[in-house]
């Protein structure tokens, strides 16, 4: 006899957080260990951000608010959309969530039934397919590697579309590739929705202002307006703020799923935290300019790892659009003996390798649907990186 239910049954534990708990115990026992999975920024919050925090304390604002967000935030959110996006949305089109994470959790279990599909591109963020099956629902996986830059192809979801496909997810710039679709790939995607009016768009926007070199982000709302009216627009304050720990997620999309999504959450969390919802409305109205000098630095320490990871005999590491992740192709290491005479046989037990010989973790590829690879996150500094990938060379040298 169990206690625990059939929908729990359908999920597994993130394969990110557990790397991330096994890092932080490591380091806790006195291990030399160079962390490269965690998917956050290094950086601080922004001060102005913090400041609103401690205001909003001392004001009192620490009472229950509106469950799906604050109508102060709401405008905020609302700006933001208009301002970065092109994209008009009231308050009413708008759902305020405790992270990222929960957005996708809400507008999934409130939409979806048993037999219902989503079509999820692989790589794909590890919670996605997670969420789909705890829904009742069934991922269907549409796979594009290095060859495609990890991006599919308008060929490749026309095919997979069927009468029960009911959301694509649309992630750009992707964790765990950093992959982003320019315009007109999102101009290709939209063409072949419009010929399935049935099927919704959920667009995974997180790492929007963390793009590099003349890459200019689009949203497919923004693209297609035609596809307004059945797209959720996805995005929040963790990755651009460096606010991880706040807890704010927020999307735009229309009235009657947001109702919904209220609804699902006014039974759950209620309210995201009122103290962090003051920060996350100081952080949308407020000086925009240190976006572009974090950047700078995510930009260096991306061509450092490309560059370093793709002097190793077996790796090639495609150079990504956005976000704070590569995802090399390690093919040519599979099937490769360590010094210690075990056999690798797939990228799990690359990464294991690395971690015992090497002592830097990264994530293996298996666990965001596309193998043999692994995930590197560069939200680090410049030194470690250079470290953590020499250490990956000597370790990659030594097979045989």
């Amino acid at each position: 006899m169990t206690f625990t239910s059939a929908a729990l049954g359908r999920i597994k534990p993130s394969a990110t957080l557990a790397m991330t708990s096994r890092v932080l115990d490591l380091k806790a026992q006195g291990v030399d260990v160079i962390g490269l999975g965690a998917g956050e920024p290094d950086f601080d919050t922004p001060d102005f951000v913090k400041q609103a925090a401690i205001d909003a304390i001392n004001a009192g604002k620490t009472k229950y608010t509106n469950v799906d967000g604050t109508a102060e935030l709401k405008a905020a959110i609302s700006a933001k959309f208009r301002r970065d996006n092109g994209l008009d949305y009231a308050a009413n089109q708008i759902s305020v969530n405790v992270g990222g994470k929960h957005t996708l959790f809400n507008a999934l279990v409130a939409t979806i039934d048993p037999g219902d599909e989503v079509i999820v591109p692989a790589p794909y963020w590890v919670s996605y397919p997670d969420i789909v099956n705890f829904a009742g629902g069934t991922p269907v996986f549409v796979k594009a590697g290095a060859e495609r830059n990890y991006k599919i192809s308008p060929a490749q979801l026309e095919a997979a579309i069927t009468p029960r496909t009911k959301w694509l997810i649309l992630n750009s710039p992707s964790n765990p590739t950093g992959a982003a679709y320019a315009r007109a790939e999102l101009e290709a995607i939209a063409e072949v929705l419009r010929r399935h009016p049935h099927v919704w768009v959920m667009a995974d926007d997180m790492y929007e202002h963390i793009v590099y070199d003349d890459f200019r982000f689009t949203t497919i709302a923004e693209v297609a307006p035609d596809l307004y009216e059945r797209t959720l627009t996805v995005n929040g304050c963790s990755k651009a703020y460096s606010m991880t720990g706040w807890r704010i997620g927020f999307a735009g999309g229309p009235v009657w799923l947001i109702k919904a999504m209220a609804k699902l959450q006014s039974q759950s969390t209620s309210n995201p935290c009122s103290i962090a919802q003051a920060a996350a409305t100081a952080a949308l109205n407020g000086p925009q300019d240190f976006l572009a000098e974090r950047n700078a630095a995510f930009q260096r320490r991306r061509d450092l790892v490309v560059s370093m990871l793709n002097q190793v005999n077996g790796i090639t590491c495609p150079r990504p659009e956005g976000a704070f992740y590569v995802y090399p192709d390690v093919s040519g290491l599979i099937g490769k003996t360590t010094p210690g005479g075990l056999r690798i046989e797939n990228d799990e037990m690359l990464v294991g390798y690395l971690l015992d010989e090497a002592k830097v973790a990264a994530v293996h590829g298996g666990a965001f649907g596309l193998e043999p690879a692994f995930r590197v996150s560069y939200a680090t500094s410049e030194e470690l990186l250079t470290q953590a990938c020499e250490r990956i060379q000597t370790a990659c040298a030594a097979l045989r």
